[in-house]
């Protein structure tokens, strides 16, 4: 079975310095239909605007992870961490038994995109951890390039939670495939461009879920797609 998510169906949020896509219930956007899948709980598409960005908060019992699509992205935590992310930068911070950390538009001139995306831990009260990862456009071009699993495997983030989280680029016609490996769903989301899953058409914010098949094939319909899989227990 396979469900499609059409990108203007998601929940939507806007002030001066930010436009937000829900694709699940978050903040005020509640939907009873869309409170994740398996133990991914939360994709934010984020436009933030020069200078704009989101001010010290906390967070715990979380596995967030950060793909910035376009810009810059400026993080700070309290566990000391200072960094920028970058496209290609894959950002862990893994919330633990509690961090406060702030995010902000590293650029004074250009917007920054990312996605930001939760997975529910498969531990509580854990110490908080942080680590980011380039991943470049090579290993991701036309190929399922492993990002974020539960132990580290094929030099991806580890992250406290049981989900593979892969990346990829594809051109017009460049297929990847793919056999679920945690015998549960899959969801996909097109982070740019456009591509045909199983023979379905889908757009850039568009996402489809995955139940019961056997396998996906993913190709390019555009220039060049952005694309992350989501292989769920």
């Amino acid at each position: 079975m396979m469900q499609i998510r059409h990108a203007d169906d998601r929940g939507h949020y806007q002030i001066d310095w930010l436009n937000s896509w829900h694709s699940f219930s978050f903040g005020e956007y509640h939907d009873p239909k869309h409170m994740g899948l398996s133990n991914l709980r939360v994709i934010n598409d984020d436009i933030v605007a020069p200078g704009g960005g989101f001010a010290t908060h906390g967070h715990n019992d979380m596995e967030i992870v950060t793909y910035v699509l376009e810009g810059a992205l400026k993080h700070q935590d309290s566990m000391g961490n200072g960094s920028v992310i970058h496209p290609g930068d894959v950002q862990r911070m893994s919330a633990g038994s509690g961090v406060m950390h702030s995010e902000h538009n590293a650029s004074d001139d250009e917007s920054v995109r990312l996605l930001q995306i939760w997975l529910l831990p498969n531990r509580k009260g854990i110490a908080p951890a942080y680590q980011q990862q380039h991943f470049p456009v090579e290993e991701r071009r036309g190929r399922l390039r492993l990002l974020v699993s539960p132990d580290g495997r094929d030099n991806s983030i580890m992250a406290h939670q049981d989900a593979l989280l892969y990346g990829t680029l594809l051109g017009k016609g460049e297929s990847v495939h793919h056999m679920p490996l945690l015998g549960g769903s899959m969801y996909v989301q097109v982070a740019r461009g456009s591509v045909q899953i199983n023979g379905l058409s889908l757009g850039e914010g568009d996402a489809v879920t995955l139940m019961e098949e056997t396998g996906i094939q993913i190709t390019g319909a555009s220039e060049i797609a952005d694309v992350l899989l989501f292989d769920l227990p």
